[in-house]
């Protein structure tokens, strides 16, 4: 039987994917460390099916960060936000020689995570990283196109739509705050390129999107990993975009016009003779207001969908598949977390080979995962991986089939 150690256990994400593991009948020992010693305890008092045990982590000691981590077969590592954790974790993790999973959607987390792929290799380390949603479960469906469905792969769009979460980290709301402020990498005309969100490149990109279940929405560009992965794995194609949105839209709204505001500085200011840090201020006011938002949207429980449309040719004939997972009851925490347990158990059953520092499309068997979600998740009453495609021939014929349920 194998150990098990998730970083971040107690939060939205970690203990999702805690419970899946614990459920899932392959590890025998799960470590849940976190900072709030309280989540953790409470994340082992209720999972049920293996031993678990609470551990007191801090992700910025590389000393507590092994000391969590010790005897395990594998690391889950669930510590948001990646551009601060992801790197020093990963790099702790190889030093200690254990095989790592984690749900990295930061993008220059992730170019920094991809620089220690020599250095995995060399310590004979597997680590899959940013195997969630988006990235994730995404990138393996594009290699699903890619490996049995079309001979050339041209375009990749990628689009999500979630929120209505019960709770929302502090460390959810820098994440996308961060990923506002930054130039934001796209694939376009066969080139990598970036844009900035508030600028004219940026607007270029957006658009409406319908989504399976839960609405159409306006999208804008995201700095999610899978723009800079997927290129160098889809030899020949064209254009590879990332565009989302959290829910509601004036939530969204509301992060953005922080943003634009410039009320999100990590400089501290002083305000009536007391120290602030604009980006904390920014981020409790955001958190403060969600509330209520939420109920002026009607969004009672989560919400979300997964979209991807590939596009490319099958027998020199063009042709269109439309993926979607959506959920009602289901929102960020079992869509990152599911699909991050699966890693998991896919790194600890010998699925996943390859040494170094891979991404979801370079080591992970499409049938595989899905397979692991039918018979791990299903069993464990879960809800598997609701996804449906839709197929567009050269005609324009459509023709629709749900490929896992």
């Amino acid at each position: 039987m194998f150990k098990v150690t998730v970083l971040g256990g107690g939060g939205a994400v970690g203990s999702i994917a805690t419970n899946t593991l614990a459920s899932s009948g392959v590890f025998s020992d799960i470590a849940v460390a976190d900072i709030n010693m309280a989540a953790a305890r409470k994340v082992v008092k209720e999972a049920k099916g293996a031993k678990l045990t609470a551990v007191e982590l801090d992700a910025e000691s590389p000393e507590s960060i092994k000391e969590a981590i010790a005897g395990s077969t594998v690391v889950l590592n669930c510590v948001g936000p990646f551009y601060k954790y992801g790197p020093i974790i990963l790099k702790t993790v190889i030093g200690a020689g254990i095989n790592y999973v984690d749900v990295c959607d930061d993008f220059d987390a992730t170019e920094a995570l991809l620089a220690m792929d020599e250095k995995a290799k060399r310590a004979g380390v597997s680590a899959l990283i940013g195997m969630g949603s988006s990235p994730g479960v995404a990138n393996v469906l594009v290699r699903f196109c890619a490996d049995s469905l079309l001979d050339q792969v041209e375009s990749v769009d990628i689009y999500h739509a979630h929120g209505g979460e019960k709770i929302e980290g502090a460390a959810v709301v820098k994440h996308r705050i961060h990923s506002m402020k930054m130039d934001i990498p796209v694939f376009l005309n066969g080139q990598f390129t970036a844009v900035k969100l508030f600028e004219e490149s940026g607007r270029a990109l957006e658009e409406e999107a319908e989504f399976e279940n839960v609405g159409t929405y306006g999208v804008y560009a995201y700095p999610h990993p899978e723009t800079i992965t997927l290129p160098h794995y889809l030899k020949g194609v064209k254009r590879v975009t990332n565009l989302g949105l959290v829910l509601p839209p004036a939530y969204a709204e509301l992060i953005k016009g922080m943003v634009r505001l410039g009320i999100t500085d990590e400089e501290p200011m002083e305000v009536q003779g007391q120290k602030v840090i604009p980006l904390e201020f920014a981020v409790a006011f955001i958190l403060a207001q969600r509330k209520r938002l939420m109920k002026e949207a009607g969004i009672t429980g989560p919400m979300g969908c997964l979209k991807i449309v590939v596009k490319g040719h099958k027998n020199g004939d063009r042709n269109t598949y439309i993926f979607s997972m959506s959920s009602r009851g289901q929102g960020m925490g079992e869509g990152t977390g599911i699909p991050a347990a699966i890693g998991a158990i896919m790194m600890a059953t010998g699925k996943i080979k390859e040494k170094g520092v891979l991404p979801p499309e370079a080591c992970v068997n499409p049938m595989d995962l899905l397979e692991l979600a039918k018979t791990k998740v299903k069993a464990a009453g879960g809800k598997g991986f609701p996804i449906t495609i839709e197929h567009i021939d050269k005609d324009g014929k459509s023709q629709r089939m749900n490929l896992f349920g």
